[in-house]
């Protein structure tokens, strides 16, 4: 199997466990999309502003002592993008309607960060 079916695996596994997930990308630390779930929106840019919002959450928590970054989140009035550290070399988007079970996004997800650094340590 290759590592692109293995990532997609992981994100629709993601989504059924899920279901107020509406998307879910995986992008590299420099912004390029790896693997995504995408109905609408452009997988280019969202995963360049995934990847940007892990530098930027990255340095903060650098800046204040906060150890390694794990996540953060963008919440609108509409939805929220979760953002989280998928090892040293990806970064996992997963996008909601607003009010979804936090916790149970964060369980599952959290889940599949390590799954898709584990893929990717493995691959490349």
């Amino acid at each position: 199997m290759s590592i692109s079916e293995e990532l997609n695996i992981v994100l629709g596994g993601l989504r059924s466990a899920v279901p107020e997930i509406t998307a879910a990308l995986i992008a590299t630390t420099d912004g390029l999309p790896v693997a995504h779930s995408l109905s609408s929106g452009d997988p280019n840019r969202l995963s360049a502003m995934a990847a940007t919002a892990l530098g930027l959450g990255k340095r903060i928590c650098e800046t204040y002592g906060g150890g390694e970054f794990k996540e953060n989140t963008v919440s609108g009035s509409e939805g929220q993008m979760f953002i989280y550290s998928a090892g040293g070399k990806a970064v996992l988007g997963v996008i909601t309607k607003t009010g979804g079970n936090v916790g149970l996004i964060h369980l599952e997800a959290r889940d599949a960060a390590s799954k898709i650094a584990a893929i990717l340590n493995r691959g490349m």
